[in-house]
This record gives structure tokens, sequence and C-alpha cells, in this order.
């Protein structure tokens, strides 16, 4: 879990229109969007924001969401294949984490892995 992710992108609306469509599984909205760039969250606890301008090439993030169900996990995966991102790991059960660590792996528009995991048995 976390409270926020603050990242440049390279691409602001292509970035900003992958993390909407990849995380609607999760319920992510806009909280605000200004001259900075936008913030999502799909709690109101956490937050995912995306900046308008990076001056330099954006380094790479691992960042993962949590899912309340492997359903979830499934349709991000699907999404984000669809939209365009790369797979890094098809929804499966990752023993070597735990029995239950249940996740999919792709890699974004800026080349950051982008991870949703459920921790549930089923």
């Amino acid at each position: 879990m976390f409270d926020h992710v603050v990242f440049g992108a390279s691409d602001y609306e292509q970035s900003k229109s992958f993390f909407l469509k990849v995380l609607e599984p999760i319920g992510i909205e806009i909280v605000s969007e200004g001259e900075l760039g936008i913030e999502l969250s799909s709690d109101g606890k956490t937050s995912l924001c995306i900046r308008l301008q990076q001056i330099e090439t954006p380094s790479h993030l691992h960042l993962a969401f949590v899912a309340e169900n492997r359903e979830q996990v499934d349709r991000f995966h699907r999404a984000a294949l669809d939209f365009g991102a790369q797979d890094n790991g098809a929804p499966g059960l990752r023993p070597n984490y735990s029995g239950t660590y249940y996740a999919a792996f792709v890699i974004g528009p800026d080349g950051h892995n982008i991870e949703m995991v459920c921790h549930e048995e089923t």
C-alpha cells in the first residue's frame, strides 16, 4: 500500500489515458487535475499523481496496486494489453512470494513496471 506516488510522464495524455483505463477495475477516479498534472485515487486515501512535464527522461518505477479479487487482476492485465502495454507477467499465482500472491505485470507507456496484486485466497 502507498500514500501517494508522483512521477513525470514523457507523454502526459497517453499516461493519463493508460492509467485511467488499466486501473478502472479497482475503481480509479480523477481526484483533481490542474497545472501540475493529475491526481488519481480509488479509495480516497492513496493517490497516483502524474505530472505534466518531465524535463529529464523519467526513471522507471515499479508501481504495485492492490486488487480486492483476482478478477480485478485479470481485467487490469487485459485492459493494459488492449491499450498497447507490453506483457511483463501474465495473471497468476507467484508462489515464490507467497501462496496467495496473485498478480499480473505490464510495462506502461514510459517503461514503468505496473503490477496489480491480490493477496486473497480466491
